[in-house]
């Protein structure tokens, strides 16, 4: 079990993470939204997240979406590194509705984000309920640089937001859990003998 703090004037964030659980978490951001897709991200991903985030809400959710991600990022990279045993690669579509957004990841140690909704149908701006459009990237972006993954978040097709975001934490979850599986006859998955 890993457990990080974060304090700031902006944020103050508790985390506990199993990186190799059954899908638990018990997420508490002040956020709806963004609980509801943290929920998803635990339960596809089958890591067990006890995340509290007291943040500067009253301002907007920008500082707790984004240090929530830092967080959750520098806890994957301590659950991963050094590689071991696991698969490295891991991608998977996932389909809502008229929505379907395909993630791929490496879990390289050189973080790199592509995230690319260009193709919603309606546009990527906008809110759903209270929760900026916009702060998905923001998130996600948290995430990869802290835990040294180099990923590929794009939407194949889709208008309704709500699917489209939904979808893109689904389908993050799914690729991490098969990048991170575990095979013994992958000793260190790299040709350069580590990463």
């Amino acid at each position: 079990m890993i457990k990080l703090e974060r304090k700031t004037k902006e944020t103050n964030i508790t985390l506990s993470l199993n990186i190799y659980g059954s899908g638990k978490g018990r997420i508490d951001t002040k956020i709806g939204f963004f609980n509801h897709m943290l929920e998803s991200f635990c339960k596809h991903s089958l890591m067990d997240i006890d995340l509290v985030c007291d943040g500067d809400v009253f301002v907007d959710f920008h500082h707790s979406v984004e240090d929530c991600g830092i967080v959750l990022g520098n806890a994957i990279k301590e659950g991963i590194f050094p590689v071991k045993n696991i698969e490295r690669f891991g991608n998977g579509s996932v389909v809502m509705d008229e929505a379907c957004v395909e993630c791929d990841i490496d879990i390289s140690n050189r973080a790199f984000l592509l995230f690319d909704m260009s193709n919603a149908s309606n546009g990527f701006f906008g809110k759903i309920g209270e929760f900026d459009v916009e702060l998905v990237e923001e998130f996600f972006r948290a995430v990869v640089m802290n835990a040294g993954l180099s990923t590929h978040l794009v939407l194949k097709r889709g208008k309704n937001l709500h699917h489209i975001v939904e979808a893109s934490f689904k389908a993050f979850a799914l690729s991490l859990r098969r990048a991170i599986s575990i095979n013994e006859r992958v000793e260190i998955p790299s040709t350069k003998g580590s990463l």
